[in-house]
């Protein structure tokens, strides 16, 4: 199977055809075929966004991008405070 990515709403709408063929007596195998994935990537999408809806995901992307550039802030200033520290100390 080649590589690709899935956008969020892609995985959830893979996820509920994924269910409903379940639900219709087909093997994981079968499901993970016809959807063109591996066990593993069905196993991680279920664990990641199971029950979610389509706007959750959206939205829990959002957070997580947010969170990656607050954190980035918070290790900026980090910096700062440490090189302002030691240049008070007349280390420079």
């Amino acid at each position: 199977m080649s590589r690709r990515r899935h956008t969020p709403e892609q995985i959830i709408r893979k996820l509920r055809e994924g269910e409903r063929l379940l639900g219709e007596n087909f093997t994981i195998e079968d499901v993970c075929k016809h959807l063109e994935i591996s066990d593993a990537t069905w196993h991680r999408w279920r664990n990641q966004y199971g029950g979610m809806k389509s706007e959750d995901a959206k939205r829990l992307k959002e957070l997580e991008r947010e969170n990656a550039r607050l954190k980035r802030m918070v290790a900026d200033q980090a910096l700062d405070i440490d090189m302002l520290k030691e240049l008070n100390r007349g280390n420079y």
